[in-house]
């Protein structure tokens, strides 16, 4: 007997940490640490990361599962004066960086990838290079000996999480019609081929019920 299939259902995992060693997985959101100088930390809350032009993994923003490793960025940066954000990273597809691929340290990129992983080793921590700087969202203000400070930066990304979002400028948009998601671009709506109702790609469920 056939079966007929129409409609769709999409879940969302949360965001997870990752065990040492513990290779991140394709298309998953992780959480992760950044270290940076207090003074430039509005600004990436604001305007997003500014990607780095190299480093041991090439051109990229630089974030690590360790909050360890954040702990020592920026280089020569007094305590006091250092803030270390904590990530959500959309990681896409990943490249462990191994002695077998240690040919495309930096140009992984170049070969489709979206994210560079450089796994632990004995008096190393785990590091992750980012190519495009809107896989990343501050949530959080990790480390940071200055409570005013902390307060700011933590009221600074409350108001980013209601505005437009890191990274992104300018007015919100209008709610779709049929997904309901806030966009400057109108979704394309179609009918769909077995109930005809109105639905649009990015409805994260359609139910039809002329199966």
């Amino acid at each position: 007997m056939p079966v007929k299939f129409s409609g769709w259902e999409t879940f969302c995992e949360k965001t997870k940490h990752l065990k040492p060693g513990q290779a991140p997985k394709k298309s998953h959101g992780y959480t992760m640490y950044h270290g940076t100088h207090k003074s430039n930390a509005p600004a990436i809350i604001s305007s997003g990361f500014r990607p780095s032009a190299g480093g041991t993994l090439g051109p990229g923003v630089y974030c690590s599962r360790d909050i360890n490793k954040a702990m020592g960025y920026p280089g020569l940066c007094g305590p006091n004066d250092r803030v270390v954000l904590k990530l959500r990273v959309r990681v896409g597809k990943v490249k462990k960086i191994d002695a077998q691929s240690m040919n495309l340290r930096t140009t992984w990129n170049q070969q489709g990838y979206d994210t560079a992983w450089l796994p632990p080793t004995m008096g190393r921590f785990e590091e992750d290079c980012v190519w495009d700087p809107k896989r990343l969202t501050v949530v959080g203000i990790a480390h940071c000996t200055d409570s005013t400070t902390k307060a700011s930066l933590e009221n600074l990304i409350k108001k980013q999480e209601a505005g437009t979002g890191q990274g992104q400028t300018g007015p919100q948009g209008t709610p779709c019609t049929s997904c309901g998601m806030q966009t400057l671009d109108k979704h394309a709506v179609e009918t769909c081929w077995t109930c005809k109702t109105a639905i649009c790609a990015f409805m994260i469920k359609h139910e039809c019920h002329k199966v």
